[in-house]
């Protein structure tokens, strides 16, 4: 429980200072906090005492309320393709369609009125939500999709011309690693030829659309209303905040940072922090931030 609503059986954590006024007053049973809090804490509140509080936090919260586990019932009302392979403890909703030649990992949980496409692999314990489809995909182990994504249609690839836009043929696939989680209502387009790569650990968030060919690393996070362009390269653990814009064919460093409404329009070198539109470094871009509000203010005399 919050810190301010807690009571002596409810476990609470603390990992932001401003918080540090209700920590003190708090009566939660038990605390999660770092060292330096430990003198602030209410008498009789047990601690926990950790360098990271928030990731004891998740830890400890998951022990509580683990993941849904595959019940391994398969519904009469879901349409399943003879040819479909189904992993053994699989478990599949009703109106859920599993398509020919899909394959379907151990422990898999498959939502209401998903659709796993023709050919796609989907590996061991993972997770399509209701209204989900996958298409063109191969997925890997511990994969969690959130309701009503879509992933592999085709990308947006066409020849313009006066005469009319010619659609080029989208060929390639999305390959998704391992422990990825990809959030309600994104789109992963498959590529045009080659493969549309998501590295393992990636973390997706809601409404965030990815074009063909892209390549993202491992550990990557990309927060809702991204939209990445096509054949763009976002190396291991970079961070996209929220409603950042990245143009095509660049490459993105391992590490580097976008901040949120951030317009990427040039490559972004590794463990670089940028903002704004286009993309300078963040230090930069908040003083120049800084010195606009200045010349309106003095403007406005």
């Amino acid at each position: 429980a919050p810190l301010d609503a807690a009571e002596s059986h409810h476990v609470s954590f603390l990992d932001n200072t401003q918080y540090t006024d209700a920590f003190r007053a708090s009566r939660a049973g038990v605390c999660i906090i770092r060292p330096e809090y430990a003198d602030a804490a209410p008498a009789g509140m047990a601690l926990l005492v950790t360098s990271d509080p928030y990731r004891a936090y998740a830890k400890t919260a998951t022990a509580f309320y683990p993941l849904p586990v595959a019940s391994g019932d398969i519904s009469a009302a879901a349409q399943i393709d003879e040819t479909a392979e189904l992993g053994e403890g699989a478990e599949i909703a009703a109106g859920a369609v599993i398509a020919a030649h899909a394959i379907v990992g151990a422990r898999c949980r498959i939502g209401e009125n998903a659709v796993i496409g023709p050919g796609v692999i989907l590996g061991d314990d993972s997770s399509v939500g209701p209204c989900a489809s996958l298409a063109y995909s191969e997925v890997g182990k511990r994969v969690l999709i959130y309701p009503g994504a879509r992933i592999g249609q085709d990308g947006f690839g066409f020849a313009p011309g006066a005469e009319g836009h010619l659609k080029v043929p989208q060929l390639g696939r999305v390959i998704i690693g391992d422990d990825v989680e990809i959030g309600a209502n994104s789109t992963i387009d498959r590529g045009s030829g080659p493969d549309t790569i998501i590295g393992d650990g990636a973390r997706i968030d809601n409404l965030v659309q990815i074009g063909h060919n892209v390549q993202i690393g491992r550990g990557c996070i990309l927060v809702s209303q991204v939209g990445v362009s096509g054949s763009t390269e976002i190396g291991d653990f970079a961070v996209l905040a929220g409603q950042v814009g990245v143009a095509g064919h660049l490459k993105i460093g391992a590490g580097a940072k976008i901040a949120a409404q951030g317009g990427a329009i040039q490559d972004v070198p590794p463990g670089v922090e940028v903002g704004g539109t286009p993309t300078v470094p963040v230090r930069q871009w908040l003083r120049t931030a800084a010195y606009l509000n200045k010349l309106m203010k003095k403007k406005g005399k």
